[in-house]
């Protein structure tokens, strides 16, 4: 696995587990740590800015293999804060149609090239955004059928295979069910705990974008993991419901942008 240096030179560079960082590089992966860290215990649209940085370091497969690991890290950060806040009834219904979604999104990852992969990583963003927004505006009546939850349990576990990026489509069941602040990060802290574990072995075994290497580098963003959950805590407590949902809209669409662009 290589990393994508910003035009850094050989005098600016140095190795960690044999990657080859600028120290530019490192300064913004340890970013991406401190934001997932806050996205999981509340700030869930610093996840989807995470997202672009770890693709511009190391290409759009490879990321999502680097980034699984630290969204590990911080779901037992999210879990161990909110965990009591879960709503399991809302779970029971998304998470085995999520598996199915992680194989689908496996199969596919194997078909299309690096370049399709991270379009597709952006699209995913945009489109969540188009339907997160519609549904803040027009608040429209929610099915409440089997059939819908599982719809939305298969996108959002085909799109956090290929990208990480399921935080938009959870994001949008999750405000469209209409759950409290910290109802919403439990639930959503335990589905992603469940799902990324699933993840692994596929990142590792079929795709081969987790290596022992990027395991070690993943270890050491844990102290700006750590933080980043700390500060997502102590932020979430002083936003307000409403407040909180056109935070992470807002987000979601600075995410967008970035990829696209």
């Amino acid at each position: 696995m290589s990393t994508a240096i910003f035009g850094a030179t050989s005098c600016y560079m140095f190795e960690i587990f044999s990657f080859q960082f600028s120290y530019f590089d490192f300064a913004v992966l340890s970013l991406v740590g401190l934001l997932i860290g806050m996205a999981k215990t509340g700030i869930q649209g610093a996840n989807m800015i995470a997202v672009p940085m770890v693709v511009i370091i190391f290409g759009g497969k490879n990321s999502t293999g680097v980034m699984l690991p630290i969204l590990m890290f911080a779901d037992i950060f999210g879990v161990q804060h909110y965990h009591q806040h879960a709503d399991w009834n809302h779970l029971k219904k998304l998470l085995p149609s999520a598996l199915v979604g992680v194989c689908l999104g496996t199969i596919t990852g194997n078909y299309i090239n690096d370049e399709v992969f991270v379009i597709c990583m952006a699209m995913i963003i945009f489109l969540s955004l188009i339907i997160m927004v519609w549904r803040e505006k027009t608040k429209p009546e929610i099915p409440t059928s089997i059939w819908f939850a599982s719809t939305v349990g298969v996108t959002g576990g085909f799109t956090t295979m290929v990208g990480n990026l399921a935080g938009s489509v959870m994001a949008m069941y999750l405000l469209a069910m209409r759950l409290p602040k910290n109802q919403f990060i439990g639930t959503a802290a335990w589905f992603f705990l469940v799902i990324n574990l699933f993840k692994f072995p596929f990142h590792v075994v079929v795709w081969k974008t987790i290596t022992f290497e990027s395991f070690l580098l993943d270890v050491l963003l844990i102290p700006a993991i750590a933080v980043g959950a700390y500060l997502g805590i102590r932020i979430t407590k002083k936003i307000s419901e409403k407040d909180y949902r056109w935070f992470i809209i807002i987000m979601a669409a600075v995410a967008a942008v970035a990829m696209l662009l």
